[in-house]
């Protein structure tokens, strides 16, 4: 039993390490597409949250700019000559996504630090779409671009060396 188990779970470990992180990335994208949509839509239910935290704009502007935001940052993430900069403004906003803890102390926990509210929790589980982006930074790095763009090049020398072969 447990060699059956063994080669499932390591055919499906091989599977996830070639895809994982696209997967990952793929997630990070609809999430962020999703919620952003929600918010320039006016039906998130963070709305209010965000209206509370963010207490100096008027919502009915910042919420649907940051929708924009979110969007963009999803729309990034997809792009692959996008990812350092979607990656970048993403830890950026999760960054500001703990404001509530400082500002909103009392909405985020019944007993602080321990006891979560559920918009505690909401901001909590954060933490993993913070791991999912040092996790695809971690595969679209320099060495990543580099391989990328002498690829491009490679690409473009055999198409010239091919134009130059047929005209002679």
């Amino acid at each position: 039993m447990k060699t059956t188990f063994n080669f499932f779970y390591f055919l499906l470990s091989n599977k996830m390490g070639k895809h994982g992180v696209n997967l990952m990335r793929t997630a990070l994208s609809i999430i962020y597409i999703w919620f952003g949509i929600l918010k320039i839509f006016g039906m998130s239910p963070a709305g209010d949250l965000v209206e509370k935290t963010v207490f100096w704009f008027r919502p009915e502007f910042f919420i649907p700019i940051l929708g924009i935001c979110e969007v963009l940052i999803g729309l990034g993430l997809l792009i692959r000559k996008l990812i350092p900069t979607a990656i970048v403004l993403l830890l950026l906003h999760m960054i500001a996504t703990l404001t509530p803890f400082f500002i909103l102390q009392s909405s985020c926990f019944e007993i602080f630090p321990y006891e979560p509210t559920m918009i505690g929790q909401y901001i909590i589980k954060n933490l993993v779409l913070v791991a999912g982006a040092l996790v695809i930074a971690g595969k679209y790095n320099e060495s990543y671009y580099i391989e990328m763009n002498l690829k491009k090049e490679q690409q473009k020398f055999a198409a010239n060396a091919q134009t130059s072969n047929h005209q002679i």
